[in-house]
């Protein structure tokens, strides 16, 4: 196969690195990971993988280094990168909610404002963003690059500028957070160069189409039953509004088939009432993807 044939897909590394694998696996694409090995092997010969560091994935995909890749918009942002942000998708390492990066004192710090802040020092591995938020405030800070533990540094310096998502870390050690600078989720990015060629695109944006089918699909459940015709309208009224279910006749055409797709929280509060309205036969099954 023609080189031009075969897209560079840049896959990240840490602590994003299982949810994706875990997403692309529900999207349809198997990815093996060698244990020291930086090219996981993908089930699709017009794909190539290398795994790189969410924090750099973007420099890597505006070099051309890679076709496109999987970061985050706070490492876009970040880097500065000029590449195409091809979707956003809502996945992470722990749950679906976004990162936030929160400037955060110890609880013990008389600092309840950025403001006060002027003229101090501030940890984070977010170097440029924290910059220029602090820029844009006309507030001047030094601000230290951390290479790890963050939290541990709030009371060495005068505040910290660290990622949570469940804001659990920072509790544990006895940190508030006095201001949010950056929200973000991961994203898929493309190459500009490799965007304007037709093969790669439609390659591309078909990746894009199959992940976001599988985190739409994650959420979501399907329904199967069957109910009597004189049931019909008792059950349909139970389900979600916003749904429009597939009727079908049965052999028996004093019943229906009823099918659709719901909420995944949904169902534990309305399957007993359609039992209790007449529907029987009921099965629920999660689904692999859902698309538009």
């Amino acid at each position: 196969m023609a080189d031009k044939n075969v897209l560079k897909l840049g896959i990240p590394k840490g602590s994003l690195a299982d949810s994706t694998i875990d997403l692309f696996a529900r999207a349809g694409f198997n990815i093996t990971v060698p244990s020291r090995g930086y090219y996981p092997v993908i089930d699709d010969p017009e794909l190539s993988c290398i795994m790189f560091r969410a924090q750099e994935m973007s420099r890597y995909v505006e070099d051309g280094v890679l076709d496109c890749g999987l970061t985050g918009y706070d490492w876009i942002r970040e880097n500065d990168s000029d590449v195409i942000e091809v979707c956003e998708l809502v996945y992470s390492k722990a749950t679906s909610r976004p990162a936030r990066w929160v400037l955060a004192v110890p609880n013990e710090s008389s600092v309840t404002r950025p403001e006060e802040l002027n003229g101090g020092i501030i940890s984070t591995e977010l170097v440029n963003v924290t910059r220029r938020y602090f820029e844009s405030k006309g507030l001047s800070v030094r601000i230290e690059f951390s290479w790890g533990a963050t939290e541990v540094k709030a009371r060495l310096l005068d505040a910290i500028v660290d990622v949570t998502e469940t804001g659990s870390s920072l509790k544990a050690n006895n940190l508030r957070i006095i201001d949010e600078i950056l929200t973000s989720t991961p994203r898929f990015v493309a190459n500009r160069k490799a965007w304007e060629d037709p093969w790669k695109r439609e390659k591309i944006e078909s990746i894009a189409l199959l992940l976001r089918g599988a985190i739409e699909a994650k959420a979501k459940v399907g329904l199967k039953l069957n109910v009597a015709r004189t049931n019909l309208d008792a059950v349909l009224k139970i389900l979600p509004a916003e749904l429009s279910p597939t009727v079908s006749s049965l052999a028996d055409e004093r019943y229906v088939a009823v099918e659709a797709i719901l909420e995944s929280h949904t169902e534990r509060r309305i399957v007993p009432l359609l039992q209790k309205a007449g529907a029987s036969g009921i099965i629920v099954y999660p689904l692999s993807k859902v698309l538009p």
